[in-house]
């Protein structure tokens, strides 16, 4: 009995060591319970990383493109797709490509047939990517009530089809105005075109008797400076245009109109306003002749896009200036240019469903509301309590039909290029009015017939 019980206190000690589960030492029904939930441990333990492996295998990852709309978009958007990511068992992966270089890296990436799932797109890239079939028309992918929600859901509507979701919209440019210049002319903020030039006029003057011009009725810069010269027709071309009834395309887009009747009297008007403006504006770029001249007290009126954070930043950036705006001037008709830059599904995204209800989850209240406290944006949407200074809201609201955004037609960047080419060349003194539409008309029909027969038939 003694020998045993010492080899009992051995094999209890060895047990103990190695970490065996025995209860009771000795007790072989215990031993063998032991081994049996061991066994389902480890098995279940198996299971679930099997399990684990499998739902990982299964996530879904969805890619964006897009360029930075703040100082830090990534790191404000990665706990706002948290909640969709967990819901949908979904990886959203958000590339952030540089506005410098935006179209080159779409183009190129096209070219060797890599796109994302979703793109933001603005107005002047979609004719390629529709005309490519790279894009899908999300017609049917929204109902009535998407059109009742959204407030700027049409704006994503063009060449035949929706192929946007508007995700930037309501900051359109507009004139801006020195409220003091104005009281010291005996003049409130202008209406129509009458109303604006006669103020330019009164306002451009010689201030401190020496014989030069030193402040300016319209602040304006013609010269593109380290921008594309479509920065030209945003700021100053398109609201006139709009203004005297015209446009860019036809209604079947197969030819432009911008050198009709209307169009016309839109880019005299605008050379009548040149003794107006400062004597280098053709050297002179768009945003140094609003910052350098407008911001500085020296102009009645500048021009510039707008932000819901406008009385922050100007409070900052001219802290002097006691500035009001009129977000359009009236001729004919209103009309201003606002992008409505959009998010847009690529046809050759294998999970077109799931990226649709992303965009109306990135686009919806509960996202946009947080989003637009850190960085300040017009509402999208009827439930989205509005996150500005109160200044700038009636732009979205008393306002709102008075912007619009660019006629997408075929060819956009080269008609449009071409078109503001010639409007530079009749402020220059290089052609007249007729002389230079009739130049870009003829180049952009000349286009339009080309691609048209490439992609009719």
């Amino acid at each position: 009995m003694k020998n045993k019980n010492c080899l009992l206190a051995l094999t209890c000690s060895f047990a103990l060591v190695t970490g065996s589960l025995l209860s009771a030492c000795g007790s072989p029904a215990a031993t063998a319970e032991a081994d049996s939930e061991t066994t389902e441990a480890a098995a279940a333990e198996t299971a679930g990383a099997q399990e684990s492996a499998e739902e990982a295998s299964e996530r879904t990852t969805l890619t964006i493109w897009m360029p930075p709309l703040g100082a830090d978009t990534v790191n404000i958007w990665e706990p706002l797709l948290k909640p969709f990511e967990e819901e949908n068992n979904v990886d959203v992966q958000v590339e952030l490509i540089p506005w410098a270089n935006y179209e080159e890296k779409w183009a190129t990436s096209f070219s060797a047939g890599e796109t994302p799932d979703i793109g933001y797109m603005y107005a002047e890239m979609y004719p390629t990517y529709i005309s490519a079939g790279a894009i899908t028309d999300m017609t049917d992918m929204v109902t009535e009530e998407d059109y009742d929600e959204y407030l700027f859901l049409d704006r994503g509507e063009m060449m035949g089809g929706l192929y946007g979701i508007p995700i930037v919209t309501g900051v359109p440019f507009v004139l801006y105005y020195n409220q003091d210049i104005l009281d010291e002319l005996g003049e409130t903020a202008p209406e129509t075109w009458e109303d604006f030039k006669r103020i330019c006029e009164k306002a451009t003057q010689d201030t401190d008797g020496d014989g030069v011009i030193d402040q300016y009725g319209y602040a304006v810069g013609l010269n593109s400076g380290d921008m594309s010269n479509l920065y030209m027709l945003n700021a100053y071309v398109y609201s006139l245009l709009w203004q005297a009834g015209g446009d860019i395309y036809a209604d079947d887009l197969k030819s432009v109109r911008f050198n009709d009747e209307a169009g016309v009297r839109a880019i005299e008007f605008f050379q009548s306003l040149k003794p107006y403006m400062p004597e280098n504006v053709m050297s002179i770029s768009g945003s140094d002749a609003f910052s350098t001249i407008f911001g500085a007290g020296k102009a009645a009126f500048g021009v510039a896009r707008s932000s819901q954070s406008q009385e922050t930043l100007f409070a900052k950036d001219y802290p002097d200036l006691n500035w009001d705006y009129v977000t359009s001037l009236k001729d004919k008709n209103y009309g201003t240019f606002g992008a409505a830059d959009c998010l847009s599904i690529m046809s050759a995204s294998e999970n077109k469903d799931l990226a649709m209800k992303l965009i109306k989850y990135i686009t919806g209240a509960g996202f946009m509301s947080e989003y637009h406290k850190q960085e300040p944006g017009a509402p999208l949407t009827k439930s989205e309590p509005y996150n500005g200074d109160a200044k700038m809201e009636r732009i979205i609201t008393d306002d709102r039909d008075k912007w619009r955004p660019l006629q997408v037609g075929p060819a956009g960047s080269e008609i449009l290029e071409n078109y503001a080419s010639h409007i530079q060349a009749v402020m220059g003194g290089d052609q007249t009015v007729e002389e230079a539409l009739n130049e870009a008309a003829e180049f952009g029909d000349e286009t339009l017939n080309e691609y048209w027969q490439e992609n009719e038939g």
